[in-house]
């Protein structure tokens, strides 16, 4: 269904004129138990046991801004591995904060009193107040020697911070740096500002402009979890590879998930494997046999000949995949960070000595996340654990086989599981510090520095100790096709969770890791709403469809003929508006997020009401009676047009074209018009926004012009690769990748349209030009002309 869409009266804030200005005005301070922001009470009653220091960041690291903020911290009289502390009281100052609802996953909350917020809370930004001049503030909770901190609420609106290390035989009483406080009139420049900060002080990470994403993210890919879970076998991915390419739309990733690998049960024979019975959810007790491939894979014999040394296992069928699907230049495989879901099996030749089982400790902060198959499996069954010192071992015997098959890159999952098996180890944070290093080590050494997507790593220990290399990561639970629980309107509110999740998580993770909105099934009834947002996000795009079951209308919106996608310069964020409202059960706030392409900006509007977490049942639980017809509005404005590494300047710009891709409708919007928009329960739409240019030529009058871009592409602006204005020819030049319906705005009708130097026919209706362009091989790159 189209959205319906009017233009309204705006009065919002000014436009954003391209340039990263943030205020000068950064005092923090801490008077009559009061902690003031630039003179603004942010937290009242303080207990005198909490301690505010300025972060000396910028005298150790010029790169750092000028603008800095400050540390909190407190004493106490007894060194405990546990603390936690009222650091002030919270009272009617709206916040969105970001908190691990799962052991492994986190997500967006929203309140306005100290009482509303959750525990193990990673991020917490207060609004700012127009009225009153009050900035936004952040507190972010880090680590500090051994420990690590965490927000939630205490007693009568006060906020605590959770300070722990894990072990109780690692303690501590005396803290200075467990929260860092920052302060910006910009809440997007705020955090990247203050994560800054924090990697100066700590110097445990890089941030995200500092590395280079993996190539797959620009990637089609295809994942094999949700096609044959633990049955995936080389003929399968064969088929399942060989289905797409028929379909038009060849995969650039393969990724192989768990069912590779050589698992068994305890009571099994250390010489017999224990997959075939195995079934989904229940591999999560088995451990690690060997580093080699499973004899599913083992046993793989090469229809193509050769020397019988090179024609069996892994090492040929990953040969045989590239080189029958020559888009195919990238396989991934899964691991996770202990091995296997249990670990590695103990006693067995070829794998690390002294591995143990050791039973994971959940924390009170963990004691209080929703119910989880793998943690209760985990806990029960207990880790088969290689000690930190023998660690790089384990790596270097997975990473160095999988390099010598072929494999170009490893998903690491349940990551965040080192914090519960850290009591005899030195704690949480020195059993992650070394874990991470040498599995940092083995990337590097095997993987090209970057071949890894992190997952199941919602938590700042990983963000803060674990992103020295690794650049691209999960920032949402998994991709559900129904509820595991069994509410059948799962399979349509769990897709709106899954949205929220990635999209203000990012503004988080997104200065460690590149984010990955994770797969999806292009037959989902929501699939469209997925591809969608798959599309914007700025991360790879890849499905997990069963073999030969696709939607390939919908999959040629994402992909391209060589296995490519149209991505995103940026990685995608929730607009200003969106930051501290609720999109998945109020009842009236409708998800959008905005990012840039090369030329033009995009945001898109997804109505996810309908259900996300539950306070009282510490779940998430349905909500139908939020999930209704929601109606927003939007601007040029909603996009931050002067973000990333190639920010668009708009300054001077007047006009916009505005292109509604569901709608497809044109809307042309002054920087402060608004256009409404509303939308039907789990549906969208994408605005490709393109700033107007007027032709300086000798035409009268003169001619607005703006590229809008391949409007069969879900991500349309995303195929403009270059522009350029002809001044003395009263021309422009496009360069566009991808084949289909080329569109642009233009005030007046061209008097002729070329494609790489032909004249080719154009339509010119509703004050834009329409042109069919052919795949041009090998690179899909073809250049159009627009005469004046």
């Amino acid at each position: 269904m189209a959205p319906s869409i009017s233009k309204v009266a705006s009065g919002v804030r000014t436009l954003v004129d391209g340039s990263d200005n943030q205020s000068t005005n950064i005092d923090i301070t801490l008077e009559d138990s009061k902690l003031h922001a630039n003179g603004h009470v942010f937290l009242s009653d303080v207990p005198d046991n909490v301690t505010l220091t300025p972060s000396t960041a910028t005298a150790t690291d010029k790169s750092v801004l000028s603008n800095v903020g400050s540390f909190i911290g407190f004493d106490s009289f007894e060194p405990k591995s546990r603390h936690v502390v009222p650091i002030g009281k919270l009272k009617n100052i709206r916040f969105m904060s970001i908190f691990r609802f799962k052991v492994w996953w986190t997500t967006h909350w929203v309140g306005s009193n100290g009482r509303d917020l959750e525990s193990e809370t990673q991020l917490v930004i207060l609004d700012n107040s127009a009225d009153t001049g009050r900035p936004y503030v952040l507190l972010l909770p880090i680590v500090e020697g051994p420990f690590r901190a965490s927000l939630q609420p205490g007693a009568d609106d006060y906020v605590d911070v959770c300070v722990e290390s894990g072990s109780t035989k690692v303690t501590g009483n005396s803290f200075r740096s467990v929260v860092y406080v920052h302060l910006g009139d910009d809440p997007f420049k705020l955090v990247k500002d203050a994560i800054r900060v924090v990697r100066s002080h700590l110097g445990t990470f890089k941030l995200l402009d500092e590395k280079t994403p993996p190539p797959i993210v620009d990637k089609f890919g295809w994942c094999t979890w949700d096609a044959f879970y633990l049955t995936v076998q080389p003929h399968g991915v064969m088929e399942g590879v060989k289905g797409l390419v028929d379909g038009g739309c060849p995969p650039g990733l393969v990724l192989i998930d768990d069912g590779w690998q050589s698992i068994s049960h305890d009571e099994d024979p250390i010489d017999s494997e224990g997959i075939n019975r195995t079934a989904a959810g229940e591999q999560m007790p088995c451990r690690l046999l060997r580093y080699q491939e499973n004899f599913k894979f083992r046993d793989y014999v090469s229809p193509n000949g050769g020397d019988s040394s090179d024609n069996k296992g892994m090492g040929a069928f990953i040969r045989d995949l590239k080189d029958e699907f020559k888009t195919v230049d990238q396989v991934y495989v899964w691991h996770a960070l202990c091995g296997y879901w249990g670990g590695l099996r103990p006693n067995v030749p070829g794998l690390p000595e002294k591995t143990t089982v050791v039973k994971p400790k959940l924390s009170p902060g963990l004691e209080l996340t929703m119910e989880d198959l793998a943690v209760d499996k985990i806990v029960n069954n207990g880790v088969g654990f290689v000690p930190p010192e023998l660690v790089d071992q384990m790596y270097e015997g997975l990473h160095s086989h999988l390099e010598k098959v072929g494999i170009d890159g490893v998903k690491v999952d349940v990551i965040h599981l080192l914090e519960m098996l850290c009591e005899n180890y030195g704690g949480r944070v020195d059993l992650a510090k070394a874990y991470y290093k040498a599995l940092t080590a083995s990337v590097r050494k095997h993987f090209k520095g970057n071949g890894v997507i992190a997952s199941m790593e919602h938590c700042n220990d990983f963000m803060l100790l674990g992103t020295e290399a690794i650049a691209l990561g999960r920032v949402g639970d998994d991709f559900w096709c129904t509820d595991p629980s069994g509410d059948p309107n799962g399979t349509f509110w769990l897709q709106g969770c899954h949205m929220v999740h990635c999209a203000y998580n990012s503004l988080w993770m997104g200065n460690f890791i590149h984010p990955d909105w994770d797969m999806f099934q292009s037959t989902h009834p929501c699939a469209e709403f997925h591809a969608a947002s798959r599309a914007i996000s700025g991360g790879p795009i890849y499905v997990s469809d069963c073999v030969g079951k696709h939607n390939f209308p919908l999959l040629k919106r994402l992909s391209m003929p060589d296995g490519s996608i149209l991505r995103c310069e940026y990685y995608a964020l929730p607009t200003r508006d969106c930051l501290f409202a609720d999109p998945l059960h109020d009842g009236k706030t409708m998800l959008k997020i905005w990012n840039l392409n090369k030329y033009t900006g995009v945001i898109g509007a997804f109505n996810c009401q309908g259900g996300g977490w539950c306070r009282e049942a510490r779940r998430n639980t349905c909500a139908s009676q939020f999930s209704q017809k929601v109606t927003a509005k939007t601007n040029p404005k909603d996009i931050e047009w002067n973000s990333g590494k190639n920010p668009i300047s708009i300054e001077g710009v007047q006009v916009f074209a505005m292109y509604l891709q569901e709608a497809k409708k044109l809307v042309l919007s002054m920087p402060y018009e608004n256009i409404e928009i509303s939308l039907e329960p789990f549906s969208f739409e994408l605005i490709t926004v393109s700033p107007v240019t007027l032709l300086p030529g000798g035409t009268s009058p003169s001619v607005q012009f703006a590229p809008i871009g391949l409007v069969n592409m879900l991500n349309t602006g995303g195929a403009i690769q270059s522009l350029s204005y002809d001044d003395d020819e009263n021309s422009v030049e496009i360069g566009v990748k991808g084949s289909g319906e080329m569109r642009v705005f233009a005030s007046e009708k061209p008097r002729a349209c070329k494609i790489d130097g032909n004249e080719v026919a154009f339509e010119y209706e509703g004050h834009m030009v329409a042109i069919q362009v052919p795949w041009s091989s090998p690179s899909g790159l073809s250049v159009i002309e627009y005469l004046f």
